[in-house]
């Protein structure tokens, strides 16, 4: 009984940052061609793809998007056959952006907001791994204000500073319970700030080539004053007390090189290759303020690897006001085997994304995009004691709208 306690308190919420909870939804046009945005300059999402390449904006320019993402998981315990699925809400993820600067000046002035990581998880009553989760939210804001400036006709320079701010409330039930079978439960709640940094260089040597080397850095994400609350028997009160928390992880850096090719006025193709240093993650430490025999403070090792993502698609204008967009990405997982947790059962990942835009006038566009992911995992967690088959079906809308001015 002890030793599940040990290991429910191990996953605390600082945990969620750092999983497969990176949500690449920063841009609908971008979105729409695979994820793929470095050396592709649309719009303001330049401010988040690469910061180096705002100087090359035409025009100066407000955006505001969101989407509504879908995300449901199914599992399948390999040892008892049985099958729960999870009851989770919709969740929103958003981007802003706003670009401006002179037209004769070479130095432009950026600034975003966005949410790269984020979920909203909740399992149906009862199912086998409760003792590992029941429910999760989690919300990540990234504030970046960006200056970019033109070096010359070709090459231009860019960086942002990142402000971040994290909440997350995650509930589990313990493998504890009174008289009349009710399990207890723990709630975790916790915030914190970071800070960090995103630079960009774009390239283009001719007007229908281009590329892009950007680096996002590594966040730390260290929560100091989190709230740990567990209901359990009266009689163990004084085993398990409620009290403040205090963790640390790594969000990982995101190192970027992207190519684009416009055949013509009318079609473009994009390419984005991600390395992701998810090896920041390495092992997961706790400090309980008010420890006992039944609390430790407690380091696991989480033995993250680093991984690759490639984000590739195309956009064609059918007429003045409509452009089409397709592409896919393949993300391949940093989750070794033995570490997939109910949180999110990661995997290799085939996506697949398409989007639609019409311009409005002179000044106004509209962009909507639409992605699909479907992925399964077999995994054994000796530590969570989950054997099992996850299987996940991820559907993300999403639309923004542009002004420019």
């Amino acid at each position: 009984m002890k030793r599940k306690l040990f290991l429910f308190i191990a996953c605390s919420p600082i945990l969620l940052f750092s999983q497969g909870f990176q949500v690449n939804l920063q841009g609908q046009k971008q979105q729409g061609m695979g994820g793929a945005g470095s050396a592709l300059m649309q719009d303001g999402a330049a401010v988040f793809f690469n910061p180096g390449g705002i100087s090359f904006l035409k025009e100066n320019s407000i955006n505001v998007g969101a989407n509504a993402v879908i995300a449901n998981s199914a599992y399948l315990d390999a040892n008892t056959n049985s099958f729960a699925r999870t009851t989770s809400p919709l969740a929103t993820p958003f981007a802003a952006y706003a670009v401006w600067g002179p037209d004769s000046c070479k130095l432009k002035f950026g600034l975003g907001a966005y949410t790269p990581f984020g979920s909203i998880v909740s399992w149906q009553d009862g199912w086998t791994g409760r003792f590992a989760l029941t429910s999760l939210k989690l919300q990540t804001i990234f504030v970046q204000p960006t200056v970019s400036y033109k070096l010359c006709d070709k090459l231009g320079i860019g960086a942002g500073f990142v402000f971040a701010h994290g909440d997350v409330e995650l509930k589990k039930d313990l493998n504890l319970y009174d008289a009349n079978g009710n399990y207890a439960k723990a709630d975790l709640k916790g915030s914190t700030n970071a800070y960090g940094f995103n630079a960009g260089i774009y390239y283009q040597p001719c007007s229908k080539l281009s590329f892009a080397l950007t680096y996002r850095s590594q966040i730390n994400m260290k929560v100091k004053n989190g709230t740990a609350t567990f209901t359990v028997p009266p009689s163990l009160n004084a085993n398990v007390p409620s009290g403040p928390f205090s963790s640390s992880i790594s969000l990982p850096s995101v190192f970027t090189l992207g190519a684009a090719y416009s055949v013509n006025q009318k079609l473009s193709f994009a390419l984005d290759i991600n390395y992701i240093g998810w090896k920041c993650y390495d092992t997961l430490a706790f400090d309980y303020k008010n420890n006992t025999s039944s609390l430790p403070d407690t380091k696991l090792p989480r033995c993250y690897k680093n991984t690759f993502a490639f984000r590739y698609g195309a956009q064609y204008w059918i007429n003045d006001k409509f452009v089409a967009r397709a592409g896919m990405s393949i993300s391949l997982t940093p989750i070794k085997d033995g570490y997939v947790t109910p949180e999110l059962p990661d995997a290799n990942r085939l996506n697949l994304m398409a989007g639609l835009g019409y311009k409005i006038g002179n000044r106004f566009m509209v962009d909507a995009s639409y992605t699909f992911e479907n992925f399964k995992r077999k995994d054994h967690n000796l530590d969570l004691n989950l054997d099992g088959t996850y299987k996940t079906y991820i559907s993300a809308m999403g639309l923004s709208v542009n002004y420019k001015f």
